[in-house]
């Protein structure tokens, strides 16, 4: 029996045909040499979901429809445009109906937990669960480079360590002497301190080394930092795809980060792209901790009822100010309030929208321009004045009066938004000097 050796695809296509056959987790441990429960954790962790309809029935997971016992006709336009037809034949009216009992299969609760084997599949009409060598492949690997990168240190401790040697590192001390005298509380070598500078994880910089400073820097891939080293998966933009196939009608929130200078205050922009209304919050420091701060507050304030129809999916890019989704998307008693995906690395069109609005943020704060002397307030009198600018892919509305009429003037407030009539708007650096 092989132990502790990774699967390898030919393992996976050996699974996934046994599987196919009706072979047993067991039956397929003794064929590759591996434990039963080995084979169970692998099939169970590459689950391969798909809402697919059978011969004649599109996808439908209602316990009525499941029984056969459904006769319920024009349910919604799309059914009574279509002949009077009964509504479990087009599998659009799950949301509208009533009657509507959500049945998962109970076959995949039991051993194989996927409908590889099931012969009943072309017949079923419930969400198919499948093991298939490719997926299972796919992320594997990208499990394997996302556990690679980055960095093996929490966020609380990066804000010890940072505490630590940040203060000493702006007296002069070297590292090196820091090592000697706090090898105790910081538990790292010299090399791995060097290393965390570098990559600016902490609040010193090189500058803060004047021998650095003095040296040529070596060219090298910079490793950003990862709360959660595995947080793109199952968040991809591929998935964020799927997702909306799914939920086309979720509206789709955009975040980012807007830097002025390197290791300064940033802010973090939130976009609603149907209004194309943009919020900005001000941070002391572009981590994930003040994130979900923002977030945590907003999900107070609104009250979750209303954070949830305002935030239902959140895209980002691969910033390591978001790679902690599981506090944004859960609240404190474990309850998910939204989905977050991430865009393809190097891709920032792929929210375009949010991107593009960005450039009137620095018609008022150029590059190069330390955020961190604003307050909340100047941010929040900016941001109104962005958002109070007409449009013409909103009717020559702007994005603040569209908003309103959608979700009401409450949550503007809540956002610390007014409307600045359309004569008195600045677009300038002007509109924050004035208001020191």
């Amino acid at each position: 029996m092989s132990k502790n050796k990774h699967m390898t695809l030919d393992n996976r296509i050996t699974i996934q045909g046994e599987l196919d056959k009706g072979s047993t987790f067991k039956q397929i441990a003794v064929l590759l040499g591996k434990d039963c429960t080995t084979i169970s954790k692998e099939v169970r962790k590459h689950i391969l979901k798909q809402k697919t309809g059978s011969m004649g029935r599109a996808f439908n997971d209602c316990l009525i429809n499941f029984k056969r016992q459904c006769r319920i006709h024009s349910s919604c336009s799309h059914c009574t445009a279509r002949s009077n037809r009964p509504c479990w034949s087009c599998g659009k009216c799950m949301e509208d109906c009533l009657s509507y009992v959500s049945y998962p299969c109970k076959e995949l609760l039991k051993p194989p937990y996927v409908c590889n084997p099931c012969r009943e599949r072309s017949r079923c009409s419930l969400e198919k669960s499948f093991y298939r060598a490719a997926h299972a492949q796919k992320e594997y690997d990208m499990l394997k480079s996302e556990s690679r990168s980055g960095f093996a240190v929490s966020e609380k401790e990066l804000l010890h360590l940072d505490s630590i040697i940040s203060p000493l590192l702006r007296n002069g001390q070297s590292l090196h002497h820091i090592a000697v005298h706090h090898g105790d509380e910081t538990m790292l070598s010299e090399r791995t301190l060097y290393t965390y500078v570098k990559h600016g994880l902490f609040s010193a910089r090189n500058l803060d080394m004047p021998r650095i400073v003095r040296m040529r820097p070596r060219k090298g891939k910079k490793s950003p930092f990862k709360v959660d080293k595995a947080c793109r998966i199952g968040r991809t933009f591929e998935d964020y795809q799927a997702f909306m196939a799914e939920n086309p009608l979720y509206p789709v929130i955009q975040l980012d980060s807007v830097e002025g200078i390197k290791g300064g205050a940033v802010l973090l922009t939130i976009h609603f792209v149907q209004q194309e209304l943009q919020i900005a919050f001000l941070r002391a420091a572009n981590d994930s901790r003040s994130v979900i701060d923002i977030f945590e507050k907003l999900y107070m304030e609104l009250r979750p009822d209303i954070f949830l129809d305002l935030f239902p999916v959140l895209l980002t890019d691969n910033g390591g100010e978001f790679t902690n989704p599981a506090a944004i998307e859960y609240d404190r008693q474990g309850n998910q309030r939204t989905r977050m995906f991430y865009c393809d690395p190097g891709v920032p069109s792929q929210k375009g929208s949010c991107e593009n609005n960005h450039e009137m943020i620095r018609r008022c704060i150029p590059k190069g321009i330390d955020i961190g002397q604003y307050t909340q307030e100047q941010i929040s009198l900016m941001m109104s004045h962005i958002n109070s600018y007409t449009r013409p892919n909103l009717g020559n509305k702007s994005p603040y009066d569209v908003f309103a009429f959608q979700y009401g003037q409450k949550i503007l407030d809540v956002f610390g938004l007014k409307r600045i009539p359309a004569d008195e708007i600045i677009l300038t650096p002007k509109i924050l000097n004035n208001n020191k």
